[in-house]
């Protein structure tokens, strides 16, 4: 899930310490990155990719979408974080069962540390687990992953049901959830995404991103 970097619309927070530009060129760099990790996993036959834009309309996303290299594409559309991924579980559903693939990974682009093992992890985990989350440091997470035992069963829009997004327990009440449902889950290491300046330091990749 990846917003188009667009002066003044992207990482406000993050503008607010750097500037408009300087946040723009981040995202930018952040979601290339990503896809490019994407990518590289992608030619092992591993996985399909499917990009979700928003900030602009079809066309532009479409373009967008190909200059990266990705032939399959969504717009987020409107509402909550939780709808925007339930609606592209819906959307990639048919894809997926057209592929023969029974696992959904979903990311977002705010990760300059993401490498192709933690996708490849999260392939090997889906194997004995039926979700996967890779918390995040303000309390949510950075990646949630479906086996394909929720994959085919009616509990797939669980985890998004009742979140209040952007809050420092949206894993736990994702996590709560699944309460009352028979699965196993399993975390992969947390990780720092990137929405101010602060995030950036304690990384200590602030001359990686080269946003000068």
């Amino acid at each position: 899930m990846a917003k188009w970097h667009a002066f003044g619309r992207c990482k406000t927070r993050l503008s607010k310490d750097i500037g408009r530009l300087n946040s723009a060129k981040i995202q930018e760099k952040m979601t290339r990155h990503t896809i490019s990790v994407a990518l590289s996993v992608k030619k092992k036959e591993l996985i399909d990719i499917s990009l979700a834009t928003s900030g602009i309309g079809f066309r532009k996303s479409k373009k967008w979408s190909n200059s990266l290299g990705i032939k399959n594409f969504n717009l987020q559309g409107r509402g909550s974080l939780g709808e925007k991924m339930k609606r592209q579980i819906i959307n990639n559903k048919n894809l997926c069962l057209k592929k023969n693939f029974r696992n959904i990974i979903i990311i977002g682009t705010d990760l300059p540390d993401l490498c192709h093992m933690d996708l490849i992890s999260t392939i090997e985990e889906l194997k004995t687990n039926d979700l996967i989350l890779g918390p995040s440091n303000d309390g949510g997470y950075w990646l949630i992953a479906f086996s394909q035992k929720l994959f085919l069963s009616q509990n797939l829009y669980q985890p998004f049901v009742n979140i209040e997004w952007s809050t420092n327990n949206v894993l736990k009440k994702t996590i709560a959830n699944f309460s009352s449902i028979d699965l196993k889950y399993n975390f992969l290491h947390t990780k720092i995404d990137v929405d101010k300046i602060s995030d950036i330091e304690s990384m200590n990749k602030l001359n990686c991103l080269n946003f000068q």
